[in-house]
């Protein structure tokens, strides 16, 4: 593989930014399922892909949404064109026979309920770092948010399932509105050591 060049590293890292502001104009389904189409690539441990994706884009599942966010949140939900919902579904070992047959009863290795959620919630917090990725890489700005109701959100949502919510992430096109100055990161040497 190639090393990306300076342009493609700025979208993705350097110069992209979390949104706060979105030009509402909506984004055709066939983005969205693009968008899914790169996430589903992302390595998850036995590939498990636990994560599950709800596109929230109508304005009554936006209000609903909203409804159950905190603080700044619910406007921002409102504005943009798709918030997404990303969750993790404690059933997922039931999928590896598909998605991990050169391991025949994979599944079993979940049998721990605490290891299960731990690796839902891990594996789908990795898929939740591709999806930034790749909306970023499709031209897309994002807004990643942990400011709403858990509960609340796998009640109105996820209802009658196994799938629990992790974060939202708005996603759209971003205008400047609300953009806070870029804040300082951590030097190497603050979080990161060569052993």
């Amino acid at each position: 593989m190639a090393k990306l060049d300076a342009p493609a590293l700025a979208q993705l890292f350097t110069e992209a930014r979390t949104r706060n502001g979105w030009k509402t104009d909506p984004l055709p389904e066939s983005l969205l399922r693009e968008l899914y189409d790169l996430v589903k690539f992302g390595p998850t441990a036995a590939n498990s892909t636990p994560a599950r994706f709800v596109f929230v884009t109508s304005p009554d599942a936006k209000a609903r949404l909203a409804a159950l966010s905190s603080g700044s949140n619910g406007p921002k939900i409102l504005q943009a064109p798709a918030t997404v919902i990303i969750g993790y579904d404690l059933d997922f070992p039931e999928t590896l026979d598909k998605l991990f047959p050169h391991a025949p009863g994979a599944k079993n290795w979940f049998g721990d309920p605490v290891a299960k959620e731990w690796g839902a919630f891990r594996n789908s917090s990795l898929q939740g770092g591709y999806f930034i990725l790749a909306a970023r890489a499709l031209g897309l700005d994002v807004g990643a948010m942990s400011g709403f109701d858990n509960a609340g959100v796998d009640a109105e949502f996820f209802a009658g399932t196994n799938i629990k919510s992790n974060f939202i992430a708005s996603i759209g096109y971003g205008t400047d509105d609300g953009l806070f100055p870029r804040s300082p990161r951590l030097d190497f040497e603050e979080a990161a050591q060569i052993v």
